[in-house]
C-alpha cells in the first residue's frame, strides 16, 4: 500500500464516523487551544509588563537614600541621608556612562486652577530629567537651565493632571496654577504615557525646575533621588558600580561600611518581570498540557473499540495479502491523522480565543513557535498512544480475524 492510498483510507474511516472522530479528538483540541492561550496572555502580560519598565525612562538608574539606625542618647532613631547638588555634580563630573543626571524631590500637594484643584505628586527636577525618564513634551515646552537658575515659577503638566484642572486640557497652556501660596505658569504639557509598574498613572504629575521646588515647596536643599541615564544597556551593571564608588566618595563612606543609598537598575527590574512571567506561563502551559494527555488517552480507547469492531475486516486484508506492517502503519496513521486534526482545530479556536481576549482589552501574544511546536505535539501524541491499538491490530492471527464476529 503506497502513502497516497494509504491516505485515503485513513480519511475515510475518520470520516465514516464523524461524530465519534470529532468527540474523540475533543481532548486534543482543548489541550493545544489551552496551551496556546495561555502562553500568549503569558507573553502579552510579560510584554506589558517590560513596556511599563521601560516608559519610566532610558536605560535608567534611580538612586535613593537608604534609612539608618542612629542612637541620640537613649534613642534609636531612623534617619535618612538625602542626597546634595554636590553629589549629583560629582557624578556629572566623575561619571563614564551617564548620558542625563538630574536630582528629583517630591510632594504631594493641593494643586488649584481657575477651573478646579486637584491633589497630585509635585516633584522638583533638572531639565536632563526628561531624556533620562523618556517624559516628551507635545505641547508647549520643557524648561531650561535658565529657568532652573533663575529658579522661574514655571510648570510641566502630566495629561491626566491637565485634565483634572481644566476642561480642555490644551487650555492649561500659559495658565497660572497654584500650589500652596505659590503660583506657576503652564508652559508645557507632557504626552500621555499611561500606567506605570504598580500601576500608578505617570500622567497624574507636575514637574517644576529643581531649585524652585526646593526653595518655594519644600524649603530644603535635600534631594530625595537621583536619575541616570547610562548610554547603553549592556553597560548598567558597569554603570551601577562606578556610580557606587563615586557617591561613596562624595559622602564619605568609609571602606567597608554599608552604603546609606540604594541603586535600582532598570535591566534587573524587567529581567526579574521577565522570569516571573515566564515562570508563571511555563506552570499554566504544563497544567493545560495535561489535557492533551488526556486526549491521548481517548485516541487509544477509540482505536482499540475501531479495532475490536473492523477485526474481520483486519482478517480479510491480512488475507488476501495485507502485511502487518501495512496494518500496523494504516491504523497508527488514523490515530496521528485524528490528533494532528484535533490539533489543528485547538490552533483554530485558540487564535479565535486571544482575537477576542485582545478586543476586550486582555493582551495576548501568540508565538509561532509555540504553535508549529503544539501541532507537532499534537502529533506525537497520536502517535505515542496510537502504537499499542496498531499494534494489536498488526498482531491479530488471519483465521481468528475472518472467523471473528
Amino acid at each position: 500500500m503506497n502513502l497516497i492510498q494509504l491516505l485515503q483510507t485513513c480519511i475515510r474511516s475518520i470520516l465514516r464516523n464523524r461524530m465519534r472522530s470529532l468527540l474523540t479528538s475533543l481532548g486534543v483540541i482543548i489541550g493545544v487551544g489551552s496551551v496556546i492561550v495561555m502562553v500568549a496572555l503569558g507573553a502579552g502580560s510579560q510584554r506589558v509588563i517590560e513596556d511599563r519598565i521601560s516608559s519610566m525612562g532610558t536605560n535608567l538608574l534611580q538612586i535613593s537614600p537608604r534609612s539608618q539606625m542612629q542612637r541620640s542618647g537613649q534613642q534609636v532613631m531612623m534617619r535618612m541621608n538625602a542626597f546634595t547638588k554636590d553629589d549629583i555634580q560629582k557624578l556629572r563630573d566623575e561619571s563614564s556612562f551617564a548620558s542625563a543626571i538630574s536630582g528629583v524631590v517630591m510632594t504631594n500637594a493641593q494643586v488649584f486652577s481657575s477651573e478646579g484643584n486637584t491633589q497630585v505628586q509635585v516633584q522638583g527636577v533638572e531639565p536632563e530629567f526628561a531624556y533620562a525618564r523618556n517624559f516628551h513634551v507635545n505641547s508647549g515646552y520643557f524648561f531650561d537651565e535658565e529657568d532652573l537658575q533663575h529658579r522661574n515659577r514655571v510648570a510641566v503638566l502630566g495629561r491626566t493632571t491637565a485634565a483634572n484642572l481644566f476642561s480642555i486640557e490644551e487650555d492649561a497652556l500659559n495658565q497660572q496654577i497654584r500650589i500652596g501660596t505659590n503660583y506657576f505658569t503652564v508652559i508645557g504639557l507632557l504626552e500621555r504615557k499611561g500606567a506605570g509598574l504598580g500601576g500608578n498613572d505617570q500622567d497624574d504629575i507636575i514637574l517644576l525646575p529643581l531649585d524652585t521646588a526646593m526653595t518655594r515647596l519644600n524649603n530644603s536643599r535635600s534631594i530625595n533621588m537621583i536619575v541616570m541615564s547610562v548610554i547603553n544597556r549592556e553597560l548598567m551593571d558597569a554603570a551601577l558600580y562606578e556610580t557606587e564608588q563615586i557617591l561613596r566618595e562624595s559622602r564619605r563612606i568609609a571602606d567597608g561600611a554599608a552604603s546609606d543609598f540604594s541603586i535600582m537598575n532598570q535591566t534587573d527590574m524587567i529581567d526579574m518581570a521577565s522570569a516571573t512571567s515566564r515562570t508563571l506561563t511555563t506552570l499554566l502551559a504544563s497544567i493545560a498540557g495535561v489535557s492533551l494527555l488526556v486526549g491521548g488517552i481517548g485516541i487509544m480507547n477509540i482505536m482499540l473499540v475501531s479495532v475490536t469492531e473492523r477485526t474481520r475486516e483486519i482478517g480479510i486484508r491480512m488475507a488476501i495479502g495485507g502485511r502487518k506492517q501495512d496494518i500496523l502503519f494504516q491504523f497508527l496513521s488514523e490515530a496521528i491523522i485524528l490528533s494532528l486534526m484535533g490539533g489543528l482545530l485547538g490552533i483554530s479556536l485558540a487564535f479565535l480565543s486571544c482575537r477576542i481576549l485582545t478586543m476586550t482589552g486582555i493582551p495576548t501574544l501568540i508565538s509561532p513557535l509555540i504553535v508549529s511546536g503544539s501541532a507537532l505535539f499534537a502529533a506525537i501524541v497520536g502517535m505515542v498512544f496510537g502504537y499499542y491499538p496498531a499494534l494489536k491490530a498488526a498482531k491479530l492471527y488471519p483465521i481468528d480475524a475472518l472467523r471473528y464476529e
